[in-house]
């Protein structure tokens, strides 16, 4: 082991989720010095285990979060533009019946079970209606299409639906790639200056005089550093309390609440590319979402989770609860078989003192600490949607410490691949296809939808598809690796095919293998370059 010093940054971000990253990116836009460590790959939490869905949350306002909501809603919009490759509209059709019920421990289930005591708990059809008129009015809504009822009994998307249903309320929504997400603003803050390390684990930070002395320690080579900076912003997401009571050493007066959300991929479902939003009689929701062209997606659950060490997984329980469910409205049921692959994630809500999982609050929550020399910043809570607000957040909180610190510049700024209009993707798409021939339809949009603009500079001048390289499977080849590992800090198969991409879902156990082995190889061979130099 050897014992590295490096320079005094401005600003040492804990944690390579999406919040982590995006403070990165925020504060290097700022003229801040930023370094972020990673004790895994980017997005291997959290981050890459959501139901990928850019949303207000249709839900929370029978919690009454209309700030939440509003904040959440505008946002849908101004990301959208900034990432129309990873990010586009969706329409989620909400199927109305009149046993549909409120979760028991919601503000306006309890206001209607005094006025209304005849419903016993149910969701009357205008309350809906009144909740999706809020939906699409409270954040100024402009590209996104509004609210309109459907006739299941005409309308294609009744057919994957029991004959029970009748009508259908049909809203907006966006979809998001969520994993993506964390690596381009992880990408875009290394633009600016910021220094990402990923698999660093940081063993201890403690106050120095005016500084923040950071220890890490290198995953792959077990290399010690020390990093000072003159704040630290502790983004741990799952493993944020743990990061101050047992990295910092200091006494937590905030906690999370660990709520563990599984989801099931099935073969395709439904023909059309629109999404349910299913009620349960419990009060409950989920969503049955069109996924990676072949597949549906539905999800999701809330369940304690009482350890960030302990892997979530999506438990067999769990699975059966959400075919169950789906089952409730689809004419064909979901059966075990029909289930592709599952994955689980913890998020980390601020924990409120709610009675349950479902109730805790999805708002975040930002505590600076200041009483013992550098200031420190712990990030609780927040949700994808709003991640760049977070952002803007915390710096108003970090920025009156670096007086030169510039202001808000986010809103509008593209996402690396992300400078074409909300709806070009089919435009390069067809572009793609027309310069390099080799590329079927379903090859070429994959490339638009992960990289954008930025397609072509992995296409590069590539004539044939032997021009591409070592084929890997499902059109994972060579150059796109090379791409990942050079730009995009993958190091595993893993990182490739399930957080790069979900080309996982396609490939074989061979291919994979054989991936993981070249990986290996070109990570093995550019170690010994960089020695030698």
């Amino acid at each position: 082991m050897s014992a590295v010093q490096h320079q005094v940054y401005d600003l040492f971000v804990i944690g390579g989720g999406i919040n982590g990253c995006g403070i990165a990116r925020d504060a290097a836009g700022r003229g801040l010095s930023v370094s972020l460590a990673e004790m895994n790959d980017l997005a291997s939490a959290t981050s890459s285990a959501s139901t990928k869905l850019f949303h207000g949350g249709l839900r929370y306002l029978e919690y009454f979060e209309v700030r939440l909501v509003r904040e959440a809603l505008i946002e849908r919009e101004t990301l959208l533009r900034a990432m129309p490759h990873i990010s586009w509209p969706m329409r989620f059709v909400l199927p109305y019946h009149r046993d549909m019920r409120f979760e028991g421990e919601t503000p306006t289930s309890r206001i209607l079970n005094v006025l209304m005591p005849w419903m016993k708990g149910r969701r009357p059809a205008w309350l809906i209606r009144f909740g999706l008129f809020l939906y699409d009015t409270l954040g100024g809504r402009k590209i996104l299409p509004a609210t309109t009822t459907v006739d299941l009994r005409t309308d294609p998307v009744g057919k994957p639906l029991q004959d029970r249903f009748k009508k259908a309320f049909e809203y907006s929504d966006c979809w998001i790639e969520d994993s993506r997400l964390v690596v381009l603003n992880a990408r875009d803050a290394e633009s600016r200056g910021a220094k990402i390390m990923t698999r660093t684990r940081v063993v201890a930070a403690e106050r120095t005089d005016d500084l923040w002395k950071i220890t890490l320690i290198d995953a792959v080579t077990d290399e010690i550093q020390f990093v000072w900076a003159k704040m630290l912003v502790n983004a741990g997401g799952p493993w944020v309390e743990s990061v101050i009571t047992k990295t910092l050493r200091l006494n937590a007066s905030e906690s999370v609440r660990l709520v563990r959300g599984s989801h099931i991929v099935t073969r395709k479902l439904f023909d059309h590319d629109k999404c349910y939003f299913f009620q349960g009689e419990d009060g409950r929701i989920i969503f049955a979402i069109p996924y990676e062209t072949d597949f549906t997606l539905i999800g999701t659950t809330d369940a304690e989770h009482d350890d960030p060490e302990e892997k979530p997984e999506c438990t067999p329980e769990e699975a059966d609860y959400l075919r169950s469910f789906a089952s409730n409205y689809l004419k064909k049921p979901v059966e075990k078989e029909d289930i592709i692959w599952t994955y689980s994630g913890v998020r980390p809500l601020y924990d409120d003192g709610a009675n349950s999982a479902t109730a805790a609050t999805r708002d975040y929550v930002l505590k600076l600490n200041t009483d013992a020399g550098a200031p420190l910043l712990n990030v609780f809570g927040g949700k994808i949607t709003t991640y760049r607000r977070l952002a803007e957040g915390a710096l108003a909180k970090i920025t009156p410490f670096f007086p030169k610190a510039t202001g808000n510049w986010t809103a509008g700024v593209a996402l690396p691949g992300g400078d074409f209009a909300v709806n070009g993707v089919a435009d390069l798409t067809a572009g793609l296809k027309k310069d390099y021939a080799f590329l079927d339809d379903f090859w070429a949009r994959r490339l638009v939808k992960a990289y954008g603009t930025e397609a072509r500079e992995i296409l590069s001048s590539a004539e044939t598809v032997d021009d591409m390289g070592v084929a890997f499977g499902a059109t994972l080849t060579e150059r796109e690796v090379i791409w990942l590992m050079e730009r995009e800090y993958a190091r595993t198969a893993e990182d490739v095919i399930w957080r790069r991409s979900k080309l996982g879902l396609r490939m074989s156990k061979a291919e994979v293998v054989k991936l993981n082995k070249w990986m290996k190889g070109a990570l093995h061979s550019s170690r010994r370059v960089s020695a030698a130099v």
